[in-house]
């Protein structure tokens, strides 16, 4: 499926996004925005869902479609592909966020100035229903409602997992 969705945005599915996973009943769920654009984004997205899968600190439980969409603050590098991935854990949220900031390093990113281009992005936009607000970590992810790379696959998230309308 490919669909308009915004000024300069295309939503998009492929074999992984959307997706479904069964559940192990974690103690926490938490909604990861997952995005990048330098490289072979959608392989890496690929990539780090296995590695998600098959590790032990987070379960996958079901993913957006992708969205292919404009940079925003630093705008003279290419388009981001962004989508979100569901996931159960035993981790509080700040261990959480160092499992994700290592993930992003295991996956070739390097921070160089704000809003850079990147290979991979991990933010987690909501821990089950907390607010928290410390000097590394606020929750709900800031700004999140004012992002369409967060609010276009959201929209699209739970219909895409219980009705695919994609096909790859």
């Amino acid at each position: 499926m490919r669909s308009e969705s915004g000024e300069g945005s295309v939503l998009f599915c492929n074999r992984d996004f959307p997706r479904r996973f069964l559940s192990r009943r974690g103690p926490h769920r938490a909604l990861i925005g997952i995005g990048g654009n330098i490289g072979d984004v959608e392989g890496r997205f690929k990539r780090v869902l296995r590695y998600l899968e098959n590790g032990r600190r987070v379960r996958p439980l079901l993913t957006a479609p992708l969205l292919k969409n404009p940079p925003f603050g630093y705008t003279d590098q290419p388009d981001f592909l962004n989508s979100l991935i569901l996931v159960e854990t035993a981790l509080g949220p700040h261990e959480l966020l160092r499992y994700l900031l290592w993930v992003e390093k295991r996956f070739g990113r390097r921070r160089s100035f704000p809003n850079a281009p990147r290979t991979l992005d991990l933010d987690i936009i909501f821990f089950d229903n907390r607010y928290l607000k410390s000097r590394r970590l606020v929750l709900p992810h800031p700004h999140f409602a004012e992002r369409d790379s967060v609010m276009i696959p959201l929209r699209h998230m739970s219909a895409a997992a219980l009705r695919p309308r994609c096909r790859p």
